[in-house]
């Protein structure tokens, strides 16, 4: 459990130093995602959860915590909340902006319905380009291709009714983990 506490404090120190270090603007990390080759999906999903910065770190045992805006239909309507905890080989700390959308009225309900969770079978699709084909996410698989202002989208599909898309700001983490993001809602 120590182990645990640890990590959570190392990813929010991670956390707090990224969003000094990045511009933490909803609406400069909202372009930037529109510029990686998203744009489409802001118009045409019901709505989408925006975190300007995540922070991730571990050893051995790791953590991640960001915090993000839910927006129904392109209009804010609360607050949410990222928590992750993994297990697994991982060493170092990195920091990245995330957006989930949501298909339909259904998606988003589940979503705001209180304490949702990614288990480790949900799908990122990562916006720059890295050193191999694919990431791990903290359970989640991610593919690549591109850079950062050119991605060529390799699964932009909704999977039960939400699509996950991250761009990676910095840092260097090694890691193959399980675990799962555990997301809260305050309605604003």
């Amino acid at each position: 459990m120590r182990t645990l506490v640890r990590a959570a404090l190392l990813a929010l120190l991670i956390s707090l130093a990224a969003s000094s270090s990045w511009a933490d603007n909803y609406a400069d990390t909202k372009k930037m995602f529109e510029g990686a080759g998203i744009a489409d999906l802001f118009n045409s999903a019901y709505g989408y959860a925006l975190f300007p910065t995540i922070g991730k770190g571990g050893f051995v045992v790791g953590g991640a915590y960001g915090e993000g805006r839910v927006y129904e239909q392109g209009k804010y309507v609360g607050d949410t909340k990222m928590m992750q905890a993994t297990i697994g080989f991982q060493l170092g700390g990195t920091g990245f902006s995330q957006v989930v959308f949501f298909q339909d009225q259904r998606a988003l309900a589940e979503f705001i319905s209180g304490n949702f969770e990614f288990g480790a079978e949900a799908q990122a699709t990562l916006l720059t380009a890295s050193a191999g084909a694919s990431a791990n996410t903290g359970g989640s698989s991610a593919t690549a291709s591109g850079g950062k202002n050119n991605a060529v989208i390799a699964d932009s599909g909704y999977n039960k009714g939400m699509a996950t898309f991250t761009i990676t700001k910095g840092g260097l983490m090694y890691e193959a983990t399980l675990g799962g993001q555990k997301f809260s809602f305050t309605r604003r």
